[in-house]
This record gives C-alpha cells, sequence and structure tokens, in this order.
C-alpha cells in the first residue's frame, strides 16, 4: 500500500500551509528560504492541488479519479471535487472531533471500529451520504483511546452539516457540505484549470 512518509511540519512548510488544517498544533520554527522566484502559472496550480491531496491524505490515482466523477456530477467541478473529498468517513470522523488528525481517523476506519447505519465500514474513502448515522462499536465506546481523543479535540467545532453526541460517540450526517462550510485554504479553480489542460 502506498503510503506518504513526508515530515508534515516540512511538507507544511513547503505547501505555505498551517499545521492546524490537519489538526496538528505544533508549529514549526523554521522559515522556508524561497530565493527571490516568483512560481509560475502552472507551480501555483500545481501546488493547490498538492494541497488539496496533502490535507485529506488521498494520493494522485484515487484524487484523478475524484476528479473525474466531479466533472460527469452537475454543478461545478471544483466545488464537487471539494464536496466529494470533505464527504469521505475518515475525514467525517476527523470533523466529528473523535480523531485528532485525518490520519488518525484513518486509522480508526482501518481497524473497523466504526458502523454506518449499522453496518461496519472499513473503507476510510467511503462516501457518506445525507441522513446516515455514524458510530463507534459498542466495545469500543469505552476504550482509553477515545477518553483521550475527546479530552483534545472537546472544544473544536462540528461543522452545521455534521450533527455530533459526543457521549454516545455517535454522529448523523444531516446534509451533504456545501463549499462554504469547508474551511480548507484550497482554491479548487485552481485544480480546476490544471486538470483541464
Amino acid at each position: 500500500m502506498a503510503v506518504d512518509r513526508v515530515p508534515v511540519l516540512k511538507r507544511c512548510r513547503s505547501l505555505d500551509l498551517d499545521p492546524v488544517y490537519l489538526g496538528i498544533d505544533k508549529k514549526s520554527n523554521r522559515k522556508t528560504q524561497r530565493a527571490g522566484r516568483k512560481l509560475s502559472e502552472y507551480g501555483t496550480q500545481l501546488r493547490e492541488k498538492q494541497k488539496a491531496k496533502f490535507i485529506y491524505g488521498v494520493l494522485e490515482k484515487p484524487f484523478r479519479n475524484y476528479y473525474a466523477k466531479a466533472e460527469r456530477m452537475e454543478g461545478q467541478t471544483g466545488e464537487n471535487l471539494m464536496m466529494m473529498l470533505e464527504s469521505r468517513l475518515d475525514n467525517v470522523l476527523f470533523r466529528l472531533g473523535w480523531a485528532r488528525t485525518r490520519k488518525e481517523a484513518r486509522q480508526i476506519v482501518d481497524h473497523k471500529h466504526v458502523l454506518v447505519n449499522g453496518k461496519q465500514v472499513n473503507i476510510p474513502s467511503y462516501l457518506v451520504k445525507a441522513g446516515d448515522v455514524i458510530e463507534i462499536k459498542e466495545k469500543y465506546k469505552g476504550s482509553q483511546r477515545y477518553k483521550d481523543v475527546m479530552e483534545v479535540t472537546g472544544s473544536r467545532l462540528v461543522p452545521d452539516w455534521l450533527e455530533s453526541d459526543k457521549e454516545n460517540l455517535r454522529g448523523t450526517v444531516k446534509e451533504l457540505p456545501k463549499r462554504e462550510a469547508i474551511d480548507v485554504p484550497v482554491n479548487e479553480m485552481l485544480i480546476v484549470e490544471l486538470y483541464s489542460k
């Protein structure tokens, strides 16, 4: 299985990204040394795509597949792409505050701790739909892992499109996210421009 092993803070520096968007509260003290070169148009577009891939933990091939699917959907391609990335199961767990980072959320799904509408789902890229009920399996709810996570993420705001019952580790997808509700610093129009070349 392909895994991105680049150090997170180093990658954040190279993409000009605040680690907070990844659920990491560390800051890098190093400053990036940019030789006064200005990024080309292609370079800017490529950076936006890399940023989106890095934030959601998606590799190139699946990302391209999301883009192809977003193109076929009604509405704007860029907004559809962001909506699909945001409605991945691992991202939904992260947004509900049941994991400190998206990587941890992915691991929770991989380890078969999650039920969607009462059925076990262990695919992090599973796309949730409006009305889906997501919960942690009963036998894991009392585990120390989730108590520790809740201490850290307790103050994190849950987006309006989700409803979270933190006591019972149960959440509902009220509706699919609109672009305004997604607080990720990615300009999806540049990604569309990059792929439409």
